[in-house]
């Protein structure tokens, strides 16, 4: 099972936030874990725009798969340290995003059984056609990384204005 996941650490502003909640009495910890939640559904927003812009060729699978409490999804923020992680536990995601290569090391050519409709294949085991499938590398749609980068330029700008708001609301400033 592969799981494509990306980690946001705040663990360098704990000190200012322990400031902060006490001054918050608490709320400002539950603030926080909006806030994180808050950038996780972006993320995954994001994500999933990527997909369907670079053309990824899915069943929906995988686009499905990035949700925030998704069966095959993965979500979760660790309270304590104030940490998100956010992926999916689809199989083929890595090679969707990597590449891949169309066969095992070694295999030349391989027999894949199903029918064609169109430009569609179809994957059926007891099919008498298919397709004879010879090795060569498929490129990888780096979706994944398109995403990291969209929010890493996002996520400054967020957690400024965050901050902002809280210091206003908490102490006035």
């Amino acid at each position: 099972m592969a799981t494509k996941a990306v980690e946001i650490d705040f663990s360098q502003l704990s000190s200012f936030f322990a400031q902060l909640e006490t001054t918050g009495k608490g709320a400002l910890k539950q603030e926080m874990i909006k806030f994180i939640e808050g950038i996780g559904d972006e993320f995954l927003r994001i994500v999933s725009e990527e997909i369907i812009r670079r053309e990824v060729v899915d069943t929906r699978l995988l686009l499905n798969s990035f949700q925030k409490y998704g069966d095959e999804g993965v979500w979760n923020i660790k309270d304590g340290g104030l940490t998100l992680e956010v992926g999916t536990n689809v199989e083929y995601a890595s090679y969707v995003n990597d590449g891949h290569w169309t066969n095992s090391k070694g295999v030349d050519t391989r027999w894949i059984p199903g029918y064609w409709n169109g430009d569609k294949f179809t994957y059926t085991p007891s099919a008498k056609t298919g397709m004879m499938l010879h090795q060569k590398w498929v490129e990888g749609r780096h979706f994944w990384e398109a995403a990291i980068r969209i929010m890493e330029k996002m996520l400054p700008g967020l957690l400024e204005a965050k901050i902002s708001e809280w210091l206003h609301s908490y102490l006035g400033l």
